[in-house]
């Protein structure tokens, strides 16, 4: 509103009467205010005026200044405080937190878009649609802007946290503060975050978000902006004890009620399965080093399942570095402290096992189907399709589908469950542990070359992926064909190996393979080249 410059109409100094009318307004507007603080807001004989202003939109505005401050303003009859009101009174409005880059955006005029704010652990405030709130600075509660709600937190969450979440109606360093008697920008405070794991706080209850609130967690930056900065857990929307211990009480935690297990082994078990989840399908080499809050409120708490709610303090582990240190030791991520009182994962065991599990497709198959159906995913008009929830959006949509593709058959969803997954095969030994490996095992393949003077050899190439060593192959096929063999590096082929043999000895290696190796027929190829028998004269 104030982004452009502002046509005065009038200034003139508050009567008594009207200062106690304004005293009357505010206290009804914002009644988190005592008398004493609206008295030291609107004083009973400092200078107080009021200027009327056409803003560079056509609205007419009034703007009630205070020893040469603007305090508040007045649009269509509702009453808004300004950014030197809230340094007074931090905790006035809701406050949403956004990165320092953003400002300049903010200034220039640009409403604050979702994706979503910097999400603190303890969850986004509660609001409604048209709720006025404050938007503060990464490690500084001191609000930079003013803006109205542009859908309630439950909406934010539920569109994906996907377009406009703030009109911003006035900013830090907009031509509001210009308007100052002295012409210039006052410097912007510092107000320390709360601490979150003070021991303050953790003798509290839990305070936790709505359910629903916890699916979609992300960070707030404006709509094409990809803004970068450093991020220092804080708690935003606080609630009183006994609204917190309602809320708690009436929403639960949602706990399997099949699982005979307690509710903190539960919560352990579910800790785990999101930090496992958010690791293998949302964060990326690229993405490190990551502030851990990025990390619970970005990625965690997106991977809870839908009618499940995490809450680290009803786990084992109470806070989220406990965790985390926890992670470290079994050697899965490395957390270090790379600014004073910030962590950060800074390395990530891409190829620990934790991170993965080993299924078959049948097992990849039912986990879908009950999934689906646990979740009330099926389309009741029609069977053959399922609707995608936000976690089978971020495992199987592209970027061009996440606002277009609702729905998708049976077919096509598991098709793209199956393409997504790392392919990987299990051979096993008698008596041995099972060899597990990446990617697609390569079938022996068995063929026939042609050499100096229009002899033949057989050629095997890919025995070492079922344990099967070239040099002892070769010595065995020397003395069953009586020809002489020999073993090369495989071309094309890093460390692997192939056995040559003299003469078309298919036939024997086949016998080798299948009868005494007792190696599966698919997955040899080129069995069909034996030499035929000889017709009988």
């Amino acid at each position: 509103m104030f982004a452009k410059a502002f046509r005065v109409k009038s200034n003139t100094a508050i009567k008594g009467s009207d200062r106690r009318r304004l005293r009357a307004d505010v206290a009804a507007a914002f009644p988190g205010l005592g008398t004493d603080q609206v008295s030291v807001l609107v004083p009973g004989k400092e200078e107080l005026n009021t200027v009327k202003l056409y803003a560079h939109r056509g609205d007419a505005v009034t703007v009630y200044v205070s020893g040469g401050n603007p305090i508040l303003f007045e649009l269509e009859k509702n009453l808004y405080p300004t950014v030197y009101t809230l340094w007074s009174y931090p905790d006035l409005l809701p406050t949403f937190t956004t990165w320092p880059l953003v400002l300049e955006k903010l200034v220039g005029g640009a409403d604050l878009m979702l994706p979503g704010l910097v999400v603190p652990p303890a969850g986004l405030p509660q609001v409604q649609k048209g709720d006025l709130c404050a938007i503060t600075l990464v490690g500084n509660r001191a609000p930079v802007a003013v803006g109205i709600a542009a859908m309630s937190t439950a909406e934010m969450l539920t569109s994906g946290l996907k377009g406009r979440g703030f009109s911003m109606l006035h900013t830090y360093q907009d031509h509001l503060c210009f308007s100052r008697r002295s012409g210039d920008k006052s410097s912007l405070p510092s107000i320390a975050p709360l601490a979150l794991d003070s021991p303050d706080l953790e003798k509290e209850e839990s305070i936790t978000a709505d359910p629903a609130m916890q699916e979609d967690l992300r960070c707030l930056t404006l709509e094409g902006e990809d803004e970068n900065g450093e991020a220092q857990q804080q708690m935003c929307g606080r609630k009183s004890l006994s609204e917190a211990s309602e809320d708690s009480n009436s929403r639960g935690l949602n706990p399997d009620p099949t699982d005979s297990r307690t509710l903190q082994e539960q919560m352990d078990e579910l800790l785990q399965r999101c930090f496992l989840h958010a690791l293998k399908c949302q964060v990326k080499k690229a993405d490190l080093p990551l502030l851990t809050s990025i990390f619970l409120g970005n990625h965690m708490f997106s991977c809870c399942p839908k009618g499940r709610q995490l809450d680290i303090k009803k786990s084992s582990y109470r806070k989220l570095s406990k965790f985390l240190q926890q992670m470290q030791q079994e050697q899965i991520v490395q957390v270090e402290e790379l600014s004073k009182g910030v962590e950060s994962i800074v390395a990530v065991d891409w190829k620990h096992p934790r991170k993965g599990s080993i299924l078959e497709g049948g097992e990849v198959r039912t986990i879908i189907i009950n999934y689906a159906k646990k979740n009330d995913l099926v389309d009741a008009n029609n069977k053959n399709l399922v609707k995608l929830d936000p976690i089978l959006c971020d495992c199987i949509l592209e970027k061009n589908e996440q606002h277009t593709v609702m729905k998708l058959p049976w077919d096509s969803l598991l098709t793209r469950c199956f393409e997504k997954l790392q392919p990987a095969y299990q051979v096993s030994f008698p008596g041995q542990e099972p060899i597990v490996k990446k990617g697609k095992i390569c079938p022996i393949d068995i063929s026939l070359a042609q050499r100096a003077s229009n002899k033949k050899v057989t050629v095997v190439r890919n025995l070492e992926p079922y344990g099967l060593d070239p040099c002892s192959v070769a010595s065995i096929l020397q003395q069953r064909c009586q020809a002489s063999t020999t073993v090369t590096p495989a071309p094309g082929a890093k460390d692997s190996l192939q056995v040559q043999i003299q003469g078309n000895q298919v036939h024997h290696l086949s016998r080798l393979l299948l009868e005494e190796y007792r190696l599966p027929r698919k997955y040899i190829q080129g069995l069909e080249k034996a030499p035929k028998p000889a017709k009988k004269k």
